[in-house]
């Protein structure tokens, strides 16, 4: 089992201890902001078991129907995601709306808010793992599971605050406020997960960083060629496609052109050890002398 789905199933066994804790917080104060907080659990769950199913896909070798590989369906749980999050603070609004119109008062607020406080301490260290590892591991799923929990640890944190700010006050209204400001606040995260998952069903280019070294590397390892032009690249999962044209003088022999592209490729995948290069080599007449990489 690889690192990444086993950290996908860790997600799954977080999401159902957390989301028994905010009900938990729930049922023991009937806040509905708090309610907001455990409905949010609910699409952690959801997604963590798409994320699992995604991760598991995306991991098939390539076969003669998709000769590219599976990448992609990382980028389809993401969005998914991104829908459930969205559903989730629809619900959220339409809750808090009907007791905004009548208020009531919370009960058990000490013990409630200590519960909710563990779930938001368990959140957040794993929000660190899920983040930290999908960076590593480049998995898209990974990564916006991690930025979605890390937007509930900040709701969280709000509705504490303001569930106490209720209580001390007596103002009863804030509670529904509250849960008003975690559901807007939920949309709009579930909005960016889903275009940053869309940029990649959309084969947006590697980041700009991550270009400059591929251009460096190119240029540095091109020694015996004569230009490299329209490089493009692209990224799906944990995979980075790369090509490009590499122009050579018109004598030069297959085996040596097949070195340079070998010398070219070795290093590229020393620093990106997922990608898969395609290089089209071309005799010199075929240089173009602009948007030019290397030599």
């Amino acid at each position: 089992m690889s690192s990444t789905l086993k950290i996908a199933l860790g997600s799954i066994v977080i999401g159902l201890l957390v989301l028994g804790l905010k009900t938990l917080a729930w049922q023991v104060t009937g806040s509905v902001a708090l309610l907001s907080d455990a409905l949010e659990s609910t699409v952690n769950v959801a997604t963590a078991l798409a994320a699992v199913i995604a991760i598991r896909v995306a991991q098939r070798p390539a076969d003669q129907g998709h000769p590219y590989g599976h990448h992609k369906a990382e980028f389809f749980s993401a969005v998914l995601e991104g829908v459930l999050i969205i559903v989730a603070a629809l619900l959220i609004l339409h809750e808090a709306w009907q007791v905004f119109q009548n208020p009531r008062p919370i009960s058990g607020a000490g013990p409630g808010l200590a519960i909710n406080a563990v779930a938001g301490v368990i959140n957040a260290a794993w929000c660190s793992v899920l983040i930290r590892h999908g960076r590593r591991l480049r998995s898209p799923a990974l990564v916006a599971d991690g930025k979605h929990l890390f937007s509930d640890v900040i709701s969280s944190a709000g509705v504490m605050l303001g569930v106490g700010l209720s209580v001390a006050t007596g103002w009863w209204v804030l509670d529904p406020a509250l849960a008003m400001l975690v559901g807007v606040n939920i949309l709009w995260s579930g909005w960016k997960v889903m275009t940053a998952s869309l940029s990649g069903l959309m084969d947006e280019a590697v980041p700009p960083q991550t270009l400059n070294v591929i251009r460096d590397i190119i240029s540095d390892k091109a020694t015996g060629a004569i230009e490299a032009h329209d490089l493009r690249t692209r990224h799906a999962g944990a995979v980075t496609f790369i090509d490009f044209h590499l122009v050579v003088d018109g004598h030069t022999t297959v085996c040596d052109a097949h070195d340079i592209c070998d010398r070219i490729e070795a290093s590229l995948k020393s620093r990106l050890p997922d990608a898969q290069i395609t290089i089209h080599v071309e005799p010199e007449h075929q240089a173009k002398h602009s948007g030019v990489l290397v030599i």
